[in-house]
């Protein structure tokens, strides 16, 4: 396992790298197809589509943010997040949304949505989104919906988040 990883915005040559991740981490290819959607969509955002790379190249994970609305205020999505799973619990995927969510940051994003396990991204600041007045139209565990603020001069806005299309909801 390495304890540090090479991240970076996807480029054309890893589009083929990601999908086969995304089907090896979810045992499906629902979430590779999604992506796939997305990156022809109008909600893609070019440089928030993060992969963690080993030292030799070898891309092993990626976290994808695209462009969602809380209300009618524009926020990120972040998802589908994906790990080759020979190498899950390696700290690729940890990598990949830090560089995604600074990424952001940098290019003056304020707030990210993520719907996944409440055991995992609350280590990077997110919090239940129900505590701000956010929710969506379709039903899902209370905490496995969460949302953060990248800027703290900007208080999460709360309303119903719009997904892209691809998403189906």
């Amino acid at each position: 396992m390495h304890s540090q990883w090479i991240t970076r915005a996807e480029t054309g040559a890893d589009i083929a790298a990601i999908r086969d991740i995304t089907i090896a981490a979810f045992d499906r290819p629902d979430e590779a197809d999604l992506v796939d959607l997305l990156r022809a969509d109008e909600a893609w955002i070019d440089g928030l589509s993060i992969v963690a790379a080993a030292p030799d190249g070898i891309v092993v994970g990626h976290a994808l943010l695209t462009r969602c609305h809380i209300g009618d205020t524009p926020a990120l999505c972040l998802g589908p997040c994906s790990v080759r799973p020979g190498q899950q619990k390696s700290g690729a995927g940890s990598a990949a949304i830090r560089a995604g969510l600074q990424a952001a940051y940098d290019r003056g994003e304020r707030f990210v949505t993520v719907l996944g396990h409440p055991e995992y991204y609350p280590r990077f600041g997110f919090g239940r989104a129900s505590k701000h007045g956010i929710g969506v139209g379709f039903d899902v565990p209370d905490d496995a919906l969460m949302a953060l603020t990248l800027d703290d001069a900007h208080l999460l806005p709360s309303g119903t988040i719009r997904y892209a299309a691809p998403f189906g909801v």
